[in-house]
């Protein structure tokens, strides 16, 4: 009987170390098999967030090489009105749109001829350019419509329209610097002219041969135009200047640009060559008188 039990005892306490060290060892390999589990998805969440910061870091360095290049346009586009503003000059619009519109005056002109003349013609010839005050009417101090100072400078007009008789010439000479213009003075005379018959000068729609025709048929006492057609109807001996006794210059007014007649460069040359071409000659005589209108 000692020898069974003894027998069985020491079978079941090594069949039960056997057991243990089985439960021991199954223990220690689980712990071991979850971590290897774990470790796949942390794997790819590791992979994932590399990929998501190297695409940030891209677009960020993309971002760094584009800003720069758009503060260098900006910059040169700032910088090129800049270099225009200082080239900018002032127009004549831009000084008169400031100040206000002061009339014209007989030093006016003649400083104007002064300048003009100054590279063409001798001291002494310049001085001989020069006019008396005498040669010149009363200027409009810019209250004034066109009848009302050609009733002031004219005072005996009815008289002296009845007294001209003659043809291809005018005794009233009204000069200004378009063909607009003209028209506008024109319908201004109506109040002033009474009888006398004025006629149109300027270069737009009409033939200088018409004008010419116009001017021989029968006695015209006023002539309203521009510098160039009645200096080339006076070259065409059109018009003779022997009965001219009044020439007025559409002074004052002033175009879109706020350019006054002399103030336009191809109207300017054409003006003085009108000056020229006896007008001067005609003050000094004493025959001619000059009013700024």
């Amino acid at each position: 009987m000692g020898d069974d039990l003894g027998d069985e005892w020491w079978t079941n306490e090594a069949n039960s170390d056997a057991s243990e060290v089985r439960e021991e060892t199954e223990e220690e390999k689980q712990p071991t098999e979850k971590p290897n589990t774990q470790t796949k998805p942390e794997k790819r969440k590791r992979a994932t967030e590399k990929t998501v910061k190297a695409k940030k870091k891209k677009k960020n360095e993309q971002k760094e090489d584009i800003i720069p290049q758009k503060k260098e346009t900006e910059d040169e586009k700032s910088a090129k009105p800049k270099r225009k503003r200082k080239k900018k000059k002032k127009t004549i619009t831009d000084v008169l749109a400031s100040s206000e519109p002061k009339p014209g005056c007989p030093a006016d002109l003649q400083n104007l001829v002064a300048q003009y003349f100054s590279d063409k013609r001798s001291v002494i010839e310049l001085e001989e350019l020069k006019l008396h005050d005498s040669c010149f009417l009363s200027s409009n101090d810019l209250t004034h419509s066109l009848s009302s100072y050609l009733k002031q400078v004219c005072p005996k007009w009815s008289k002296i329209q009845k007294q001209h008789k003659d043809k291809s010439s005018v005794v009233l000479l009204i000069v200004c610097s378009s063909a607009l213009r003209t028209i506008e003075l024109i319908k201004q005379l109506t109040t002033f002219k009474g009888e006398a018959k004025a006629l149109k000068l300027f270069a737009k729609h009409i033939k200088i041969e018409e004008q010419v025709k116009l001017l021989q048929k029968g006695v015209t006492h006023i002539g309203v135009g521009t510098p160039g057609r009645i200096s080339a109807l006076i070259e065409k001996e059109g018009l003779d200047l022997q009965a001219l006794r009044y020439l007025v210059l559409d002074w004052n007014w002033r175009d879109q640009k706020l350019r006054r007649m002399a103030d336009i460069p191809e109207v300017k040359v054409d003006f003085f060559k009108l000056l020229e071409g006896g007008i001067l000659n005609g003050c000094k005589e004493d025959k001619v008188k000059i009013g700024l209108f």
